[in-house]
């Protein structure tokens, strides 16, 4: 475990409860002056972040918020960390202009396999104040038809049309289907048979979190608070995850997570400071003051990834990722951890670099575009074109492979 936190225990002092609502918040629900009294009670609260399995690692995105959790718990409070197993299986309709691809529920827990060890980086899940780990299976895959009408009755159909991806779907005249709507309604009722005093998630949530808030009051007379991380967004907008293509995975080598922060805006310096890193706010500010001043955003990004990399990897690997940054792409060497194939002579190139291309498109696109060479700066123009001796490839910005002719 990579974390390191200047707080490891126990504590209700004002400072780290303005930290844990400041930092990286976005929205509080019903306000934050409740939630500070509430932390402020002496009272032991237990607040959950739901996770669906629908891809088998964690990303950046969810480390933002696991380490706000983290927070949480050193506050002293209880934190759950709720798979959600059978809402995986449903599909969030958030942000998708599309239905979701459902999954099965093989899939969904082949998944999970490995979240609880990668959360672990942030949560600590044994010791006196342990994180729990739960799956809505326990809870949603009992359910009868006459309990899941039951549930229903607590929301209306005006009330889900105006989520804004339900609202494009309809101006686009794209089908809605049912079970979209009963998604917010069962991550709500995780809520409610868990009967948490708060949930916290990334902004693009609040809907499904606000449901569950409606249904603690109605279900069980009970005030829920929600907690809304602000995302960290590319240049076009779109968050940083996994159906977006720009991820940086938990499981990526340190080579691989600092050449992707190396690639993203100057835009996105100053939020992945604040969002992605353990540098406190007074830092965060002035390095913002810095890049304001004209400060070189190429030394403060690098900074940047040498402190999300740590977060991972540690401080070691972190400076030896930064170093074979500035070998491969500022003096054009070729990466430590590129990839080496044996092929025969006279074979076609999708064939070799089929492990590091999505698709023959994707290929095509990269030639077309000039972004496929040899590292002796012959660049390759036919999408048909054969291997003929031994060479090195750069494929893209941050991909090479070394190739051998038997």
């Amino acid at each position: 475990m990579f974390w390191n936190s200047k707080n490891d225990t126990k504590t209700s002092n004002p400072e780290s409860i303005n930290d844990f609502l400041d930092k990286g918040v976005e929205n509080i629900y019903p306000s934050r002056e409740f939630v500070e009294s509430k932390l402020k009670s002496g009272e032991k609260l237990t607040m959950y972040l739901g996770i669906d399995p629908t891809g088998p690692t964690l990303h950046l995105g969810h480390a933002i918020v696991l380490k706000k959790l983290r927070e949480f718990q050193e506050l002293g409070h209880k934190v759950i960390l709720l798979i959600g197993d059978f809402t995986a299986m449903v599909g969030d309709p958030t942000d998708k202009t599309a239905m979701r691809k459902k999954l099965s529920r093989q899939e969904a827990l082949e998944n999970a396999k490995l979240y609880k060890k990668q959360a672990s980086i942030f949560l600590n899940f044994s010791g006196e104040n342990y994180a729990e780990i739960k799956h809505n299976s326990e809870w949603l895959s009992k359910m009868t038809f006459e309990e899941v009408l039951d549930l229903a009755s607590n929301m209306t159909v005006e009330q889900m049309l105006k989520r804004d991806m339900f609202e494009e779907r309809k101006k686009q005249d794209k089908p809605i289907y049912i079970h979209e709507f009963l998604y917010p309604l069962m991550q709500g009722y995780d809520s409610v048979m868990m009967e948490v005093d708060g949930e916290i998630g990334g902004n693009d949530q609040t809907f499904n979190m606000l449901a569950g808030r409606t249904l603690m009051k109605q279900m069980l007379g009970k005030e829920k608070f929600v907690i809304t991380t602000k995302l960290l967004e590319d240049n076009l907008g779109a968050k940083m995850g996994k159906t977006e293509g720009n991820m940086i995975k938990l499981t990526d080598s340190a080579n691989e997570m600092f050449g992707k922060v190396m690639s993203w805006t100057d835009k996105m310096t100053t939020p992945g400071f604040e969002l992605a890193t353990n540098v406190p706010s007074n830092e965060t500010a002035q390095i913002k003051t810095e890049l304001e001043s004209g400060a070189n955003p190429k030394d403060i990004k690098a900074r940047l990834a040498g402190e999300i990399v740590s977060i991972y990897h540690g401080k070691n690997s972190a400076q030896k990722a930064k170093e074979n940054f500035e070998n491969t792409f500022a003096s054009g060497g070729v990466s430590e951890d590129a990839q080496e194939v044996t092929v025969a002579k006279g074979t076609p190139l999708y064939d070799v670099v089929s492990g590091l291309v999505e698709s023959k498109t994707e290929l095509r696109r990269l030639v077309e575009s000039g972004a496929v060479s040899e590292m002796d700066g012959n660049k390759i123009t036919d999408i048909n074109f054969k291997i003929g001796k031994d060479t090195t490839l750069k494929i893209g910005k941050r991909r090479f492979l070394k190739i051998k002719v038997k």
